[in-house]
């Protein structure tokens, strides 16, 4: 059988601590003698590069956020032209609005004058029409009348005093 004694692996010296430091000592005089300026300097080179990388995207923060805002901007403006239009068609609208009905009320008036002088024209062509009637119905009645007394032209004198005198009163 394996004699195995776990103290003597436990177990620890003076000489063998004394040996590890004088090891570890010169590792660390080697590695800083031809290697610490490296590792400074990858090291150094490494935070450079985070640190542009940070700045760099403080940087782009800072320019969305302007972008941003003069979007804003923009928006805002276009939301004010819109306005703006829609309200300057609405007056467009209403000026239309009021022309139109303004020559629809000129049309209307203008036929409604005509419908009245034609009213006035045909009353006129009645009366005279009428009279015209009056007066050959009085005339055949004067000559009835007076066939005998008068003759024809004191009757058609007689006659038109009557439709004169009848013409200026109203029918």
């Amino acid at each position: 059988m394996i004699n195995f004694n776990i103290d003597n692996y436990l177990r620890i010296s003076l000489t063998d601590v004394v040996l590890v430091l004088i090891s570890t000592s010169l590792i660390i005089i080697v590695a800083k003698h031809f290697f610490w300026d490296k590792i400074v300097a990858f090291m150094q080179k490494r935070q450079d590069f985070i640190q542009e990388n940070i700045d760099a995207s403080k940087q782009l923060k800072q320019e969305a956020l302007s972008e941003k805002e003069a979007y804003d901007a923009k928006l805002k403006d276009v939301g004010k032209e819109a306005h703006s239009i829609i309200e300057s068609a609405k007056v467009r609208a209403e000026e239309q609005k009021d022309e139109i009905i303004k020559d629809a009320n000129n049309q209307a008036e203008h036929i409604k004058k005509k419908a009245q002088e034609e009213i006035e024209r045909d009353k006129r062509n009645a009366q005279k029409e009428m009279r015209e009637a009056i007066s050959d119905v009085a005339l055949e009645a004067a000559k009835q009348l007076v066939q005998k007394e008068m003759n024809e032209e004191i009757q058609k004198q007689f006659v038109q005093d009557f439709i004169d005198q009848a013409g200026d009163a109203k029918w």
